[in-house]
């Protein structure tokens, strides 16, 4: 194929449709549309992989697609994807991957230095034509920057007291894993990140599995208090695509979890924590209804397939009810007998997220299980001294953002958190902010909370009328960061929002459990 084809699309739909479906299917059963369409190819099965070789190919050589070995799938699409102003010159690539490939980058976070390096050079490009510097002097100029960034990296670890180890998000690794569970164990596993030892305190770093992981709110909060997931499971393609846009180096499985086993994935049984947001059970007088008995059913195999995971701790989150609620007893029963059997000690406790700096009253049960001796050094996370931001603190410049006139009166009259934002059954329905009680709470703060907007209100909007939530804007109230990119249309991105748990909070009890796990 040459690059003339290759840049038609149709041919990589009809590759990966007509002619080659079994092994697009192979590798992603439940695939988002442009894995499969040719909408983007850099995110397509096979038109990614064409494209990778054809910028690194250096013709003439004996072994001319030699640099594919130097930055694997999920590393090479920084450049390629993410930075499309460095990725559309084969020049430059092939002078980033000799340059990356002569670094000395011993001790270092191999994918926060590749990011560093290419940032600085996007920062040159408006000012330096790269395709019109010859090969040698271009690698010159290259190695200086890219030596900047090893140093800051350095530097940074120093300042910080780090004994930095190399991790699973290091570039060399691929992150585009087969998403079919039956591919996993014919490749080569992928090596648990090594740890620091006991003795280096607040430093140390551990590993996580994470089941039914939605757009990945916990897991980034659980990131920021030290956990690197080494998988994480969810039966969504849209979520899985999301976690794949925001952190490309995570290994994402999209699979039914009544589907999966651990035999599937060997290498990363013994992990330090597994987490989970569990299925919404509703209590047990519904357990006749087909959807209900389905839930429940993938709460049961989440609980047992976490256990199997064999780590040293456990968080689930779910509804507040599951806690202590009378109707979820057997549950309960259930739940805690599975841990028991499996060696844990087990604690209830129902956090609310406005307690640790989420613009949002939202109450969630949690379930937290450790083995000896971590479980008597667990003790739940306290709430913040200072008070949540209210909805006008945080949605206020956007809402004046577009030069609305009502903005400065809108920001007065919301000055509570928000109510809990409803995600919905994925079953019916489309992007609104939940039954009739949560839109008039929403209502009381200004919102018109019937549906989702899609922008904030402009100029020509009533001062009196009420604005609707963007699907950023709730995103911003479950307090994600702003870089945080949601996939699929606008209502699947409000109910991966709507489902999710603000990363504050997930990072709040993960802080807890990493404090009981270095005890």
């Amino acid at each position: 194929m040459v690059p003339a084809e290759a840049a038609a699309r149709d041919i990589w739909a009809f590759l990966a449709l007509i002619l080659l479906p079994d092994v697009a299917f192979w590798r992603y059963p439940h695939p988002p549309k442009d894995r499969i369409l040719g909408t983007d190819l850099t995110r397509h099965v096979f038109g990614r992989l064409w494209w990778r070789a054809q910028l690194v190919r250096e013709p003439g050589g004996d072994s001319p697609y030699h640099a594919l070995e130097i930055l694997g799938e999920a590393a090479f699409d920084q450049i390629y994807a993410r930075r499309a102003a460095l990725g559309g010159s084969p020049h430059l690539v092939r002078a980033i991957l000799r340059v990356w490939n002569s670094l000395d980058l011993k001790g270092l976070n191999e994918r926060r230095t590749l990011q560093d390096f290419l940032k600085r050079l996007l920062r040159l490009a408006p000012f330096v034509l790269f395709d019109g510097i010859e090969e040698g002097a271009l690698d010159d100029e290259l190695r200086a920057v890219a030596q900047e960034s090893v140093d800051a990296q350095r530097s940074g670890a120093a300042q910080a007291g780090e004994a930095v180890a190399p991790t699973s998000d290091t570039p060399t690794a691929p992150s585009d894993v087969a998403e079919d569970p039956s591919l996993v164990t014919d490749e080569p596993s992928r090596p648990v990140p090594e740890q620091l030892s006991p003795g280096s305190g607040s430093t140390r770093r551990f590993t996580s599995v994470e089941i039914c992981a939605g757009a990945g709110g916990q897991a980034l909060g659980l990131e920021r208090a030290g956990f690197d997931p080494v998988l994480l499971i969810d039966s969504k393609a849209d979520a899985c695509f999301t976690i794949d846009r925001n952190r490309p180096d995570w290994d994402v499985v999209c699979i039914d979890v009544l589907q999966f086993s651990t035999a599937m994935r060997p290498d990363v049984v013994g992990v330090d924590l597994v987490s989970a947001g569990l299925p919404r059970v509703k209590s047990s007088a519904t357990v006749g209804r087909t959807e209900d008995a389905t839930e429940r059913e993938v709460l049961r195999a989440t609980i047992q397939l976490a256990c199997d995971f064999a780590p040293k701790a456990l968080l689930f989150e779910n509804v507040p009810e599951l806690v202590g609620s009378p109707a979820f007893a057997e549950d309960r029963t259930w739940i805690e007998n599975a841990l028991s059997r499996a060696g844990f000690k087990y604690d209830w406790a129902v956090l609310n997220a406005a307690d640790y700096g989420v613009p949002q009253n939202r109450s969630s049960g949690f379930l937290v299980a450790l083995r000896d001796p971590y479980f008597d050094a667990f003790s739940w996370p306290r709430p913040h001294p200072e008070p949540a931001p209210s909805v006008g603190q945080v949605l206020g410049p956007s809402m004046a953002s577009e030069g609305w006139p009502g903005a400065e009166r809108w920001i007065e009259n919301a000055g509570r958190t928000a109510p809990a934002l409803v995600g919905g059954s994925d079953r019916r329905g489309g992007a609104d902010l939940g039954p009739t009680g949560s839109k008039k709470a929403w209502e009381a703060l200004g919102v018109n909370g019937n549906s989702l907007g899609d922008e904030p209100p402009g100029p020509d909007f009533p001062v009196e009328e009420h604005p609707k939530l963007t699907v950023e804007q709730a995103a911003t109230i479950q307090a994600f960061p702003p870089e945080w990119q949601f996939v699929g249309g606008k209502t699947s991105r409000y109910r991966q929002i709507g489902h999710a748990m603000p990363p504050p909070l997930a990072a709040a009890v993960g802080h807890a459990l990493a404090a009981a796990l270095r005890s």
